[in-house]
């Protein structure tokens, strides 16, 4: 039976999490994200009422990286609703996040919108439609979560100066008349939407729109239906941790959706919308104790989806 899920709750997760073994290593690839401090956690939780509940490192900013796919899917999503489709699809990639092999045998087509071929298609489709899409897309998380946010040029630069699979991406699909928009310019957004940072209290708040169809946006905001929010968390559930979604639907058994930096948000349709944080990264490049967290308060609540 769901038990809805407070303050208790949260500090029970915390301090089984400090009993964990701190496994896992930080993403070395983005010479900026092997600074953080691998032993930080927090997790923090907003109800559908508007409750809010945190524990350990909640407010601390970190990098929010792939997380933000889901944000600039939102927005594709309310500026080119169906033509999207056509160009990325809604399948699990059963492969690494940054495959050129699977990309090049769908003739350009990536196969879901979070793996970084697909977020690098939205990106394309924000660029073409919208006259400064970075002023929107923070626009439109800071509409989300009630507070500025920003991104973190260190982060983005530390990116772009690596990016040099997420540029073959771009080319690939480039060659197919997948992306419309100057390489760079789309490359240059990617990453900067990627530094996006934010604190998990920050992110549950963010995320809670996908937690009560939307009803949460600012009136100004709400581009999307019931229906597009449905599916946004039904991608999230089914490609959310790329070649690790299985594990964490069967381990959890909530959509969400990961970032090299360490975060995770999760989201109970009609409960909640969670996010938690440690840097420590698996080898299929999710949080370790992020997700162990989030399995703790699925345990403690009975929250899966399932």
């Amino acid at each position: 039976m769901f038990v809805a899920p407070d303050q208790a709750v949260l500090d029970a997760v915390h301090r089984e999490i400090e009993r964990e073994p701190r496994a896992g290593a930080l993403p070395n690839y983005i010479p900026e994200l092997a600074l953080v401090d691998p032993d930080r956690f927090g997790i923090a939780l907003r109800a559908v009422d508007g409750a809010e509940f945190a524990a350990g490192d909640a407010d601390d900013r970190f990098s929010a990286q792939s997380i933000a796919k889901v944000f600039a899917l939102a927005r594709a999503m309310t500026v080119e609703p169906e033509a999207l489709w056509s160009r990325v699809g809604v399948e699990p990639s059963g492969s690494a996040f940054n495959s050129l092999v699977q990309l090049e045998h769908e003739r350009g087509v990536p196969r879901n919108p979070l793996v970084n071929a697909g977020a690098l298609v939205v990106c394309d489709v924000l660029v073409e439609r919208l006259v400064d899409p970075a002023a929107d897309l923070l626009s439109f998380v800071s509409a989300a979560a009630g507070v500025e946010v920003a991104f973190d040029e260190a982060v983005a630069r530390s990116e772009l100066e690596t990016a040099y699979l997420n540029r073959a991406l771009l080319n690939l699909m480039r060659s197919f008349g997948n992306i419309r928009c100057d390489l760079d310019r789309v490359l240059d957004f990617y990453v900067r939407i990627c530094s996006l940072s934010m604190s998990c209290r920050e992110l549950a708040r963010a995320t809670a729109f996908l937690a009560d169809h939307g009803r949460s946006l600012p009136r100004d905001e709400r581009g999307l239906s019931r229906a597009q929010v449905r599916r946004i968390n039904a991608i999230m559930l089914t490609c959310g941790f790329y070649d690790e979604s299985g594990d964490f639907a069967f381990h959890v058994g909530l959509p969400g959706k990961s970032g090299v930096g360490g975060g995770i948000v999760a989201v109970c349709p009609g409960a909640f919308s969670v996010c938690a944080w440690s840097p420590r990264l698996g080898p299929k490049g999710n949080s370790r104790l992020g997700a162990r967290a989030l399995e703790l308060l699925v345990q403690h609540t009975d929250a899966s989806i399932f």
